[in-house]
């Protein structure tokens, strides 16, 4: 039995110890000898002990139940236990106790055994109601509690939409672990009697503790305060929840404090009706779908068609004699809810008046948003669609180099001057890891020291980076704004929208940073902090202040957009994403251009279904994101612990730590590793609170290269051709694999069986190889691991599409449509021509993005200069992938006649 020391979370933990509970229960009710019985029972033992600090914090099966069970142990009816355990582990396991009551005394459950929610179809499932339960915080004795429960119970009608079963704890200690930890809480009922400490002690749970308030906060609190101060707790770590507070205080003392997500308060009564209907009706918000709800109404209406699209309700494909295959694929309802129509109940997803616009507020307020618009073309029309909102011509934009390339050709049209940031090296793994904070101030102080301050418009970052890099977006945008205080941000969180829904995760998204920022300033506090270290930095130097953590001025003006691709992380169709807004002077300044540049990017014929998807995963990760973002995570570290501590893959493999993708000075919290052997598990919470740059612990890169394999290679013809296991990205000597709200533990062990026999398939290779095979074989690995070419910085822009040689942005839309005119530019080979020029020291600039693949963003770009790493870099790649580059002809670069003329013409211009 693994020790408590080796789960990463208490919902692990409890699942797998009811799986031993039910085998060593078997065991028992089979028989054996006196010694085997001793042995067992110590084991149940065991167990119960591991069990009862957990079971108080849910519904089923229930401390009665729970209790029932003990007893059944104490008195030896082993039988009737092993059935017991089963039925409660079988109703854990497959959710029957959402749908029905479930008995686990074996003389009152005749029923059949069919528990199994996969078993239902999913008509069957769509019709039960949708179970939740609710927490009630008092301290009350086992018989008060029972008379809780009851009054409950009684309030429940057969005509309610939910159905749910309240929980008990004592303390605010106690309601904390249990909405960190119980996935099922949707509301909580905070009563007078609560008390402060739990009486549970145990490690794993004492963790939910601490990530949310210190300790010597808590011991500081008033009694009487108990109430509102659980309510604004719960409110920073599962802002989603409902809660209702019962108070014997005045309202004079409630109205002027933060009750967090406090929905309404009940003085000093026992109307259990009428919480029992606010309870529902604050589920029911989180559960509405309107748009989607829209769909499936209009799908229902009897319709004539006499506009566009012959598949509207699925006539053109019923009338069919050859595409009847099509329609018995994808069944009826998604033709009937085909349409190019707004009216019937439906709307326009550019003037959304209706169903549209609700479920984009309905989005905002669970994204924690200003604003929330829809997109059904993907996230790269997305960002073009802020880029092109906010940036003019001739504004300086400051661009992480690597990101996706849907920005870079934002600026084209945009006609942006771009500043382009490096990130830092990986070189030992071919990828680049994030902009440090150091860098992006001092290119502001540059930009400010050649007075162009005031032209620069934005900063666009990607956060969380592909390979799992998270930036501190509170500290950039605070530092940043005490530099240049109406700068925009733009963040790229394309891989990234289930962070809002997991509180450690949720600080370092774009609008949770937002809304953090906009408080903090508005406080007498900031202020004060501001004016004293405005007096400390008077006549400081450009040295002092980089390394100094500024603070911005409290006029400082909070605009941050966000872009998310939901279909990446949470449940939409493909191409369905979301455009965040918390920008303070969107109203006035950015809502009509936003409005144009969203009209220009966006079809007139939007895909419904992957509206309604969005709408559909909204609600989603309202009710149950939590639970399903805790799970993403713990798979991910399960799969970081299991090829961690398996002896034959670190033979081959290595799991990439925060301490191998993150330099030491970015780390202040020093975390090295989210596990190691010898020491178990890391508390993520600290440095997600301190560190420059985090891990996502969701993304696991393996190293690859002991295999003799490139990632490319090991990627394709091994994982995907021979074992059927998908992935997207790679490095010359990396995987990542990435799990999602809908990997399972299963899905975990299946990949480490498969590395497993990957890895005695080379054991069995290398012990029958000859002496030359294992020369070849060392030398690829060597070539994988260790010769590997550096990686290149942004070199510069040509001085033709530069303004001038002080500071480094650059003119990118001149230079992409210089290369229209063919007679502008020429190919030049990269082992021939290419490098002959170069080392006769002429300067060679692409006229083309080139985008290899993997690491998948532009190496160079439109108007930059070649130069001798970039060169190298391109001739040591092997990948076959390389968009912009064409291997017949060679390196689209500018002739010397165009950039001789364009450098005239603006010589000219600048003397007029």
């Amino acid at each position: 039995m693994q020790s408590v020391n080796e789960y990463y979370s208490a919902v692990q933990l409890r699942s797998d110890r009811w799986a031993a509970l039910r085998e060593a229960t078997d065991a028992l009710a089979h028989g054996g000898t006196d010694r085997q019985m001793a042995g067992l029972k110590k084991r149940v033992e065991e167990l119960w002990t591991a069990l009862e600090v957990i079971e108080p914090y849910w519904a089923f099966p229930g401390m009665p139940a729970f209790e029932f069970m003990r007893r059944q142990f104490a008195h030896g009816h082993y039988v009737e236990l092993a059935y017991s355990v089963h039925r409660a582990l079988r109703a854990l396991t497959s959710g029957a106790y959402r749908r029905r009551h479930i008995p686990l005394d074996k003389d009152t459950s005749e029923k059949d055994e069919q528990d199994d929610e996969a078993m239902l179809s999913p008509e069957a499932r769509a019709m039960s109601k949708p179970y939740f339960e609710v927490l009630i915080v008092d301290d009350v004795n086992e018989q008060q509690e029972r008379w809780l429960k009851s009054n409950v119970t009684r309030m429940r009608r057969p005509e309610d939409p939910f159905q749910y079963e309240a929980v008990v704890v004592p303390s605010l200690e106690d309601a904390l672990i249990a909405v960190l930890f119980n996935h099922n809480i949707q509301a909580i009922v905070v009563r007078p009697g609560l008390t402060l400490k739990s009486q549970i002690e145990m490690p794993l749970l004492s963790r939910y503790i601490d990530s949310v308030e210190r300790q010597d906060e808590l011991d500081s609190l008033r009694p009487r305060d108990y109430g509102p101060e659980l309510c604004r707790l719960i409110d920073k770590v599962r802002p989603e929840l409902d809660a209702y507070l019962v108070t014997e205080r005045s309202v004079e003392d409630i109205a002027g404090l933060d009750l967090g997500i406090c929905r309404r308060v009940f003085y000093n009564q026992e109307d259990f009706m009428e919480l029992h209907l606010n309870i529902l009706r604050g589920v029911q918000a989180r559960y509405k779908t309107p748009f989607f709800t829209a769909l499936v109404n209009y799908s229902k209406q009897p319709t004539g068609v006499f506009h566009a699209m012959p598949i509207s309700r699925g006539k053109s494909i019923t009338r069919s004699h050859w595409i009847q295959d099509m329609g018995a694929f994808y069944g009826p309802n998604i033709f009937l809810a085909e349409t190019s129509a707004t009216s019937g109940g439906l709307d326009s997803l550019l003037e959304p008046h209706g169903p549209i616009k609700e479920a984009q507020e309905l989005a905002s307020r669970a994204f924690g948003s200003k604003q929330t618009f829809f997109a059904t073309n993907g996230t790269s029309t997305c960002n073009k669609i802020v880029v092109q909102a906010l940036v003019r011509p001739g504004d300086i934009v400051l661009v992480d180099r690597d990101c996706h390339k849907s920005h870079h050709y934002g600026m084209v049209l945009a006609g942006a001057q771009v500043c382009y940031l490096d990130s830092y090296p990986l070189n030992e793994y071919s990828m680049y890891g994030a902009v440090p904070l150091h860098d992006i101030k001092k290119q502001l102080l540059d930009l400010k020291a050649a007075g162009k301050l005031d032209r620069v418009r934005m900063l666009l970052l990607t956060n969380c980076t592909f390979d799992g890099i998270v930036y501190n977006v509170e500290r950039i945008m605070e530092e940043c704004l005490a530099i240049k205080p109406d700068l925009v941000f733009l963040w790229d969180e394309a891989w990234f929208a289930f962070a809002r829904f997991n509180p450690t995760y949720r600080g370092r998204t774009a609008m949770n940073a937002a809304n953090v920022l906009r408080e903090r300033l508005r406080s007498a506090d900031h202020a004060k902090a501001y004016e004293k270290q405005q007096a400390k930095l008077k006549d400081a130097d450009d040295a002092t202040l980089l390394k100094t953590r500024l603070i911005p001025p409290p006029t400082a003006r909070v605009r941050v957009y966000g872009t998310q691709s939901t279909h990446k992380t949470l449940t939409s169709l493909r191409q369905g994403s979301m455009i965040h807004v918390n920008d303070q002077d969107f109203k006035g300044e950015v809502e009509q251009s936003f409005h144009e540049a969203y009209m220009t990017h966006t079809s007139t014929s939007p895909n419904y279904q992957i509206i309604a998807s969005l709408d559909v995963g909204r609600r989603q990760v309202e009710l149950e994101g939590f639970e399903f973002v805790q799970r993403q995570i713990e798979a991910a570290m399960s799969m970081r612990r299991a090829i961690s501590t398996h002896p034959l893959l670190q033979k081959y493999f290595k799991v990439l730590t925060a301490g191998d993708m993150i330099p030491e000075a970015h780390r202040e919290s020093g975390v090295e590793s989210y596990y190691e052997p010898e020491q178990g598990w890391t508390d993520l919470w600290e440095c997600w609170e301190k560190d420059e740059f985090v891990l996502d612990a969701t993304r696991v890169t393996l190293a690859v290269g002991g295999t003799g394999w490139d990632g490319d290679t090991f990627k394709t013809q091994i994982l995907m051709d021979k074992y059927g296991i998908q992935i997207n990205k790679t490095s010359r000597n990396t995987v990542l694999f990435m799990t999602n709200i809908g990997t399972t533990r299963s899905s975990v062990a299946y990949l480490i069986e498969v590395l497993v026999e990957i890895a005695k398939s080379l054991d069995d290779l290398l012990d029958d190889a000859s002496r030359m095979e294992r020369l070849g074989f060392d030398k690829r690995v060597k070539n994988l691991m260790h010769d590997l070419p550096p990686l290149p910085d942004f070199s510069r822009f040509h001085d033709a599409f530069r303004a001038d040689n002080v500071t480094s942005e650059g003119d990118i839309r001149t230079a992409f449509f210089l290369s229209y005119d063919e007679n502008n530019c020429d190919y030049l080979e990269l082992d021939g021509s290419l490098k002959k020029a170069m080392d006769a020291g002429e300067e060679i600039v692409s006229a083309s993005f080139i985008i290899p693949y993997p690491p998948g963003f532009p190496i160079l770009v439109p108007g930059q200069v070649v130069s001798q790493e970039i060169l190298s870099f391109m001739r040591a790649l092997d990948v076959s992938e390389i968009h912009g580059y064409r291997p017949d002809l060679g390196l689209r670069v500018f002739t010397k006649e165009a950039l001789a003329t364009l450098t005239t013409a603006k010589l000219s211009t600048a003397a007029e």
